[in-house]
């Protein structure tokens, strides 16, 4: 049977150049270059994961999951130390949008915002 290996969410962005550049100054994310002319595409990679960031054209209104069903993400990451990255981003100055806590179903989670408004969730399953 045919596996699944990865998945790689896609965010719209506003400047995928920016855009990637949070990513990589605030969250630890890499990349190794922008696609198109002027730049319009971009795969920033993190610990084995992808997430890609497509520019949209300047009319076009954004609108992350949270503004459209509350307190929804954009995309969700499963962590082995959320107290440890939590820390990170703190000092890297990422914008928390919720801080560490204990959730009800059994997750220590906390939540960051980019500069589009998209809500990214690191979670870690607390046995």
């Amino acid at each position: 049977m045919p596996t699944l290996l990865a998945t790689a969410p896609v965010l719209l962005v506003r400047n995928v150049t920016e855009a990637a550049n949070y990513y990589r100054d605030k969250l630890g994310f890499t990349y190794d270059k922008l696609w198109g002319e002027p730049p319009h595409f971009c795969m920033v990679k993190r610990d084995g994961l992808t997430l890609m960031l497509n520019e949209t054209p300047a009319n076009v209104e954004h609108l992350p999951h949270w503004q459209v069903v509350e307190k929804m993400w954009n995309a969700y990451f499963w962590v082995d130390d959320a107290k440890g990255l939590y820390e990170e981003f703190q000092k890297s100055g990422a914008t928390i949008d919720y801080e560490l806590g204990m959730k009800h179903y059994g997750v220590l989670e906390f939540g960051v915002q980019d500069i589009d408004g998209h809500d990214l969730a690191f979670g870690q399953i607390i046995e």
